[in-house]
Parts: C-alpha cells; structure tokens; sequence
C-alpha cells in the first residue's frame, strides 16, 4: 500500500488498517501542530485509493474489522466522494465493524445534518475531534479556525449525527499565564459536547509551529511537569459528564491516568494530587520518553 508519510493515528487505532483517503491537512494553521507541514493538502484519486483497498483485501483475504482513514480530516472530502468510498471498503472487507478518522470542526460544520448522518449510516462510525481548548483567546491564539461556540456546534452535530466521538484536550495550551483559565473554559465546552471519550495530552512544542517560535520570544511560558498535573486537576474539578471514558495515558503525558466520567472523578482527583505533593513517588514520565 502507497503511504505519503509522516503518516499518524490515535493510540486506539493501533490495530487498525490505516487507509490515506487525503494527505496532509485541509486546514494546518494550527499554531502549536507540525505533523503535516511538510505536505500538500489533497484528496487522493478514487484510483489511487482503490488500487490500496484491492491490495489490502489482497493481503487480509477481506478480513479488516477496524479501518482508519487518514490523513488529518477526512470530512474535507466532499460527501458522494465519502459515501462511495465507504461503499467500497464495505463490499472490500465483508467483516469490517469500525471506520474512523480525524474530523476538523470546521469540516463538520461545512456538512449540513443530513449529511453527516448519510455517511455515518454508511459506516463512518468515529470521529476524533481537537478540541484542544475551550478558551476563545487560546483558540484564536492557536489558529483552531473557530471559536468556543463553534467548537461546542461542532461536537454537538457528530453526537446528534450518531457518530461515536472522541475528543482530546491539550494540557498546557494556554501557558503558565492562562493555565487556570484555560482548564476551566475547556471543562465547559467538554460538558457541552458531552462526548463519549475524553483524552488529555500534554503540549510538547515541535520546532516547525509558529508556536515555537513564541516561546523563544518569550511570548509563551510553559508548565513544568507539577504545573501540568495541576490543570489536568483543574479540568478534572469542572467536568460534568455521565459515561465518558478519560484517558490521559498518551505517551506526551507526565502521569497516566484512566477512568469514567463522573464516576471516577475522585479517584483520579486523590491520584493527582497525591502525585503533586509526592512527585518523587508517583513515577513520572521522565522527559526523554515523552512523544507524540
């Protein structure tokens, strides 16, 4: 199969085919991201795709169960574009039960209602949504492309689409000048979307961001590992969801955490702030095994 690299995925699509049906990111503004800098944004050919979809049921004998449709936002296709191709994968891979892929918020808020539901009954099933903030100055700081509001809206329509949809958030995103701001304006936009899983990463700054630049000019503090706990703490204090699965075990993370919102909002609580007062004890990430 043909992949224009760098190519990437969520932790949760660790076993699944991963499909490039465009390359690059429709949008790739944002400040604090360099995954696809270095590509054009395009959709691939109906050609293109297909001969990688024949090639793959090849391989598998057709017995894909989870597919993931890179690259950045697969909304950016237009829908009879989708649709047919979710056509496709499902007359390639008879026993296939998840198709998934990124999903910018303005690409869901580009397609109307029924749309969205069209292609999630022809088996696009979740969606991965940046929130990243919840906060107006940091949204537009961050180039996100909307505001709070539009954030909610566009969370909201995949929910109401009946997509499964899983939302991340970035600890640190706002500085040590924001960072208590920035956690409590996330919460609620989380609790307004209400999604079904709830992810928070860690910022960790690449060189090619305009972001990086900003911290060399002193524009921008970021959180120390303490620091970085604290807010997901914060966050943590001001969320109000019911069956939500969190996880702040990405590899950019200090402290692994998992549970169920709100169920095991204590428990995660005592853990962070155990790990704060006693961080020699909590066996925190050490820098040098952080990634992306």
């Amino acid at each position: 199969m043909f992949y224009e690299e760098p190519v990437f995925r969520p932790p949760s699509e660790a076993n699944s085919l991963i499909l490039q049906a465009t390359t690059g990111c429709a949008h790739n503004a944002c400040a604090f991201c360099g995954m696809y800098k270095g590509k054009m944004f395009r959709v691939r050919s109906r050609e293109e795709i297909q001969r990688d979809i024949n090639e793959a049921a090849a391989v598998t004998g057709g017995r894909v169960k989870r597919l993931f449709l890179a690259d950045g936002d697969v909304l950016a296709m237009e829908t009879g574009d989708l649709l047919d191709l979710l056509s496709r994968l499902n007359r390639a891979f008879p026993y296939l039960e998840r198709v998934a892929g990124y999903a910018g918020p303005r690409d869901l808020l580009a397609k109307t209602p029924a749309e969205l539901s069209r292609l999630r009954k022809a088996g696009l099933q979740l969606l991965y949504l940046g929130v990243e903030s919840g906060h107006d100055q940091i949204l537009k700081k961050m180039a996100k492309g909307v505001d709070a509001a539009g954030m909610i809206r566009a969370g909201r329509a995949a929910i109401e689409a009946g997509f499964t949809l899983s939302v991340t958030v970035i600890t640190g995103l706002g500085g040590r000048e924001q960072s208590l701001d920035h956690a409590r304006a996330t919460a609620r936009v989380i609790n307004a979307i209400n999604p079904h899983f709830l992810s928070a990463l860690t910022l960790m700054v690449l060189e090619n961001t305009s972001l990086y630049h900003q911290i060399k000019a002193g524009k921008f503090t970021l959180l120390t590992p303490l620091e970085s706990l604290r807010e997901i703490a914060w966050l943590l204090e001001d969320i109000n969801l019911s069956g939500c699965l969190f996880r702040s075990n990405h590899a950019s993370n200090y402290l692994p955490l998992k549970g169920k919102l709100n169920d095991d909002r204590e428990k995660l609580l005592a853990l962070l702030k155990q790990a704060i007062k006693e961080p020699g004890r909590a066996g925190l990430r050490p820098e040098f095994l952080r990634g992306l």
